[in-house]
């Protein structure tokens, strides 16, 4: 039986410029952030996010920034609200510490 994991592998270039940051790094997706800054649509409204807007979208770019699904996320998040301390940055701490994560950190590839 073969287990796969899942990940995204839809158009980059398109989250980051629905995020307004550079999650993720490759050389097209960047040349479609210098050509466009907009985010992606017809008629894109550039109005102020409410606060839940605001921090869907902070969560949107951690799980894409650490390629991490909706599911897993939820688990970490429920595994570090039970510690004691900031519950956000024990949080990113996690997310850190994966080994995808830390062999990208160290240099041995250029994305994730």
């Amino acid at each position: 039986m073969k287990v796969t994991m899942a990940r995204y592998t839809g158009p980059k270039a398109r989250i980051n410029r629905r995020l307004g940051t550079m999650l993720y790094e490759t050389a097209g997706a960047a040349r479609a952030m210098d050509r466009r800054p907009q985010p992606p649509g017809m008629h894109t409204r550039g109005r102020r996010p409410s606060n839940y807007g605001a921090a869907l979208m902070e969560k949107q770019k951690i799980k894409h920034y650490y390629g991490l699904g909706e599911r897993q996320l939820r688990r970490y998040f429920e595994n570090v609200g039970r510690k004691s301390g900031n519950t956000g940055e024990l949080l990113l701490l996690m997310c850190e510490r994966r080994l995808d994560n830390v062999v990208r950190r160290v240099g041995f590839t250029k994305t994730r």
